[in-house]
């Protein structure tokens, strides 16, 4: 066996509703700390800021004697002004501890808050692999979608440019505590509950294939993943108040995160990424978008990792030919967005045919997820991708 290295979170806690105990939850982490009070940043986007909830969370804390400063200066794609703007109110408030309640975008500025409040080290000098040098706040990861595993990753993603994006990729970024609690998704419009569980299938995806860092620990964990999402997507579709399922959801996309925090994404995330910077699409969307065909792509290189997903889906038995089953495991992705009422081409999201050429030339910039990838790609193959996702 090749040796391997896996991390994630220290700790993580999955129940529903569990959000409403959040002071009692956080306590151990303060004691480790040893903070006899927390002053408490707590990052949420606009919407979640102004639920009944997130208010009880606010009193809550202020009933056990902290001190709460609520921000809701979030954005889908978070650019460097806003990770450096909402950094600096945390440092006026005196934070000691960051919390964050909310999607990716959420979850992945607390994570550079915690550490540009340390006040050691600028965001610009952190981009890339392992470049982050200064410890951080504790950090506590509250997701209310089931899809980007940012509460188990130690990667935050920031919006550069117009249309270009940068990656902070460090251990020190993995939370202390992940709070999985899916009721915060019960109220998700469909759409978002779809891409947001494809998302999550594609990270389980991508680990288990990818060409750098694949390791035991990381398959079984997107094998699990990808059967949990698998059975409880169209579920929570069909049914949006299931508890059950969208718990299942929750841990699904948590366990797709571990894994491909520890084995990267590759192709498909680096395809999907000029989708999102230039035309504003959902992470999410932009992945299922690009997702079969990329798969198609990769096949000479990886069909026995999709067969054996296959076997994992039920979508074979064992000692079917193996070409049929990978085949069996695309044609099966494939279904993924007309399933759940998804758009299924590019041409659906507002992309010209004339787009596709520039789209090509942002992916390859894309080097960090690349290499990920189990088949090398160049320009002119990821323009014939974009052409077939068209």
């Amino acid at each position: 066996m090749a040796p391997f290295e896996f991390r994630t979170v220290a700790r993580l806690v999955c129940e529903s509703g569990c959000t409403q105990r959040l002071p009692e939850l956080v306590q151990p982490l303060l004691a480790q700390h040893q903070l006899s009070i927390a002053r408490v940043f707590l990052l949420a986007d606009p919407f979640i800021a102004a639920t009944p909830t997130c208010k009880a969370i606010v009193d809550a804390f202020h009933a056990a004697g902290h001190a709460v400063q609520l921000c809701n200066d979030v954005e889908p794609d978070p650019p460097e002004a806003l990770v450096e703007r909402t950094a600096k109110l945390a440092v006026d408030f005196g934070a000691n501890v960051v919390l964050a309640i909310g999607g990716g975008s959420t979850l992945d500025v607390a994570k550079l808050i915690a550490v540009l409040a340390r006040g050691k080290q600028s965001l610009q000098s952190m981009y890339g692999v392992g470049n982050v040098s200064s410890d951080r706040l504790p950090l506590v990861l509250v997701p209310t979608t089931a899809g980007t595993g940012s509460e188990v990753t130690p990667i935050s993603i920031v919006t550069t440019g117009a249309d270009t994006k940068m990656g902070v990729v460090s251990p020190v970024l993995y939370g202390d505590l992940a709070v999985l609690d899916a009721d915060w998704t019960l109220s998700l419009p469909q759409h978002v509950t779809a891409a947001t569980g494809i998302d999550a299938m594609v990270h389980a995806i991508e680990a288990y294939t990818s060409k750098r860092l694949k390791n035991p620990y990381s398959d079984f964990l997107a094998c699990e993943a990808l059967r949990l999402l698998a059975a409880n997507l169209p579920v929570v579709c069909r049914e949006p108040g299931n508890r059950e399922a969208r718990q299942a959801m929750m841990l699904g996309a948590c366990l797709a995160g571990q894994s491909f925090a520890n084995a990267p994404v590759g192709a498909v995330h680096a395809l999907a990424y000029p989708v999102g910077g230039i035309f504003h699409v959902p992470h999410g969307l932009s992945n299922s978008l690009v997702l079969p065909h990329v798969l198609r792509f990769n096949l000479p290189a990886a069909e026995q990792q999709y067969a054996e997903l296959a076997l994992v889906l039920k979508l074979g038995h064992h000692g079917d030919n193996q070409a049929q089953l990978a085949q069996a495991f695309i044609d099966y992705t494939a279904t993924l967005s007309p399933s759940t009422g998804l758009p299924v081409g590019l041409r659906e999201v507002g992309i010209q045919p004339g787009d596709l050429p520039a789209m090509a030339k942002a992916a390859m910039l894309q080097t960090r997820l690349l290499s990920n990838n189990p088949r090398d790609m160049d320009e002119a193959q990821a323009l014939a991708i974009y052409e077939q996702a068209y």
